[in-house]
């Protein structure tokens, strides 16, 4: 089923800025900081991106935004440009801030620039025990694809990954140009 990006459901997108959040890019100097709080936001530490995931998708120049609270990273969202799609490579949100909407107001961010790159196609990982996040792209028209065996690292050895596909509607969004 192809949904618009444009919000097609009852409830409001969040407004981060109502809050008193402001958006920008990661830096690394945002990195060590913002992992020690991921860790903590976790279901367990090794669910959590390490400083070398983040600091190696600096240096590749993927797409990032964080919300703040003040000077405190309280989410991030990281994305990889593709030929005619996007990856999402990970979405957080501090513990303490969980349940505001703000892995919504991320995900509504990484739909706009779907928009303007053109992407026809928003394609993410998640894994099976995360409940709470496989919701979240469920009641956003993610649909499985597949899975990948074995692919995150878990208390147990390993987990695998269930990989999730957003269609972009592209012409609807244009035609409001």
């Amino acid at each position: 089923m192809n949904r618009p990006v444009l919000r097609d459901t009852a409830a409001p997108t969040p407004d981060p800025a109502a809050v008193g959040l402001t958006a920008r890019a990661l830096t690394d100097e945002d990195v060590d900081a913002w992992v020690a709080q991921e860790r903590q936001a976790c279901l367990h530490p090794l669910h959590a991106w390490t400083p070398e995931n983040y600091r190696s998708s600096l240096r590749a120049g993927y797409w990032s935004r964080v919300l703040c609270a003040g000077d405190r990273v309280v989410a991030v969202c990281v994305a990889m440009d593709g030929v005619d799609e996007i990856h999402l490579l990970n979405i957080a949100v501090a513990r303490d801030w969980h349940g505001q909407g703000l892995a919504l107001a991320l995900l509504q961010t990484l739909y706009e620039r779907c928009l303007h790159q053109r992407a026809q196609a928003l394609w993410l990982e998640v894994r099976p025990s995360n409940a709470r996040a496989r919701a979240l792209y469920q009641r956003e028209g993610f649909v499985d694809i597949g899975v990948r065996k074995h692919y995150y690292p878990a208390e147990n050895g390993r987990e695998d990954a269930l990989v999730m596909r957003r269609e972009i509607q592209l012409e609807a969004a244009h035609a409001l140009d």
